[in-house]
């Protein structure tokens, strides 16, 4: 990752919470400790941030918190091709008519292509979904209420008696930060807390996840593995993460890269 896109996020990150570990850079920047630890110099030398112990904290502290994890604007940048390649295979799963939820995240928006030529009833947490969905398709569109996350672009809830309780699902289909033998894994408390809620509203729980994401982990666990129905992801999976998916009883469908960008360029 460029230099000037390391200090992007840092940034980003130091205005969307108090204080940012060095830890936490690492991971946002999948930089090493070394290179994270000279960009913070630099920019506490440059005023734009201020080093603390173990980390930095903005020189004017946000007075609202935002949510921990890299934001929607960088993740969409990475491993494009196998993200289109596993939206194009979760579309192939709906049929028009379908009452489906699609959380947000930068795989799950790729959806949004194929869905074009469907009629489905979609509820969202996702500004970015929603908007293109309702420009560019005749699916239905509901949108959950709460506030708007402008880094993550998602929105969401911490009250019970939200829409979200009302809307029943056959399908939900979601990414996450990591994936491993204790289950899918994300960074923020409250993003647990909203999408836990839109789970308990679907039959089925639909994974979209690259392989990257089963060498990835976070301190807290969204669901088990038993609750996940099928885990869509590249050809990039090792034989031993299939196998762990697998004798959980999950569907394992690989997207094939090549077949996506086939599809991609005759449209």
């Amino acid at each position: 990752m460029h230099e000037k896109e390391r200090h992007r996020i840092i940034l980003s990150a130091v205005q969307e919470k108090p204080v940012v570990t060095v830890t936490e850079m690492v991971e946002l920047t999948e930089s090493s400790e070394a290179t994270i630890r000279r960009d913070i110099a630099t920019l506490h030398v440059q005023k734009k941030l201020r080093r603390v112990r173990g980390g930095a904290e903005s020189i004017n502290p946000p007075q609202f918190v935002g949510l921990a994890g890299r934001p929607f604007s960088v993740n969409q940048t990475l491993n494009i091709a196998q993200k289109r390649a596993i939206a194009l295979r979760a579309v192939e799963l709906c049929e028009d008519g379908d009452p489906i939820i699609i959380n947000g995240g930068t795989t799950t928006f790729q959806m949004v292509h194929p869905l074009a030529t469907k009629r489905c009833q979609v509820f969202t947490n996702s500004f970015p979904i929603a908007e293109h969905l309702l420009k560019n398709s005749k699916n239905t569109i509901m949108l959950s209420g709460g506030v708007i996350y402008r880094e993550q672009n998602i929105i969401l809830s911490p009250f019970d008696n939200d829409v979200t309780r009302n809307f029943y699902a056959k399908r939900m289909f979601m990414g996450a930060q990591g994936l491993s033998h204790l289950g899918l894994m994300e960074a923020d408390p409250l993003l647990i807390q909203a999408e836990q809620k839109l789970i308990d509203q679907a039959d089925e729980l639909v994974v979209l996840a690259d392989s990257s994401k089963f060498r990835k982990r976070s301190s807290l666990i969204l669901c088990r593995l038993e609750r996940i129905a099928t885990v869509i992801t590249d050809n990039g999976i090792r034989d031993e993460e299939r196998q762990m998916l697998e004798a959980e009883g999950i569907a394992v469908i690989i997207a094939d890269k090549a077949a996506a960008e086939r599809t991609s360029s005759v449209a």
